[in-house]
């Protein structure tokens, strides 16, 4: 296991337990998550498909150091919402190629250059699952003030 900058290591993991059928339950900072299949593809439905999962990461990331930093920047935010989108390729193992990040906002004293600074340094700096995406995936963005 390589080194961080700190020539220390960072160790993370998870458990991933089958119940039944395509059903599994990972159990996350105590928080227990359930993934399964839908019928057609022998599961009941019981929880998110893990592929999309990794969509959820990201915005989830990204969102939270933007709302971190916006804060900082003393913004009030009203509304903050990160839609993710995903292509993939057609054959197996049907990998995302690229993601697209949709960021909607509305806050006050909320200036273009706060919110593009918010991004730029949570894209380029922060966001560790867009760093563990990258270079594979492409990863694009664009965003939205609302009144």
């Amino acid at each position: 296991m390589p080194a961080n900058e700190n020539g220390k290591y960072m160790k993370s993991s998870v458990n991933v337990e089958w119940h039944k059928n395509m059903h599994f339950v990972s159990n996350v900072n105590g928080i227990e998550i359930h993934l399964d299949a839908d019928e057609a593809a022998g599961g009941e439905n019981l929880g998110p498909r893990p592929k999309p999962l990794i969509l959820t990461a990201l915005g989830g990331c990204t969102g939270m150091d933007i709302v971190s930093i916006l804060k900082k920047m003393q913004v009030e935010i009203e509304y903050f919402n990160v839609k993710v989108e995903g292509v993939s390729e057609d054959e197996h193992p049907k990998r995302y190629t690229s993601m697209h990040l949709i960021y909607e906002i509305k806050a006050g004293n909320l200036s273009k250059d706060k919110l593009e600074k918010a991004i730029s340094l949570s894209i380029e700096k922060y966001c560790s699952v867009r760093a563990t995406l990258a270079p594979a995936v492409q990863i694009t963005y664009e965003y939205l003030i609302r009144d």
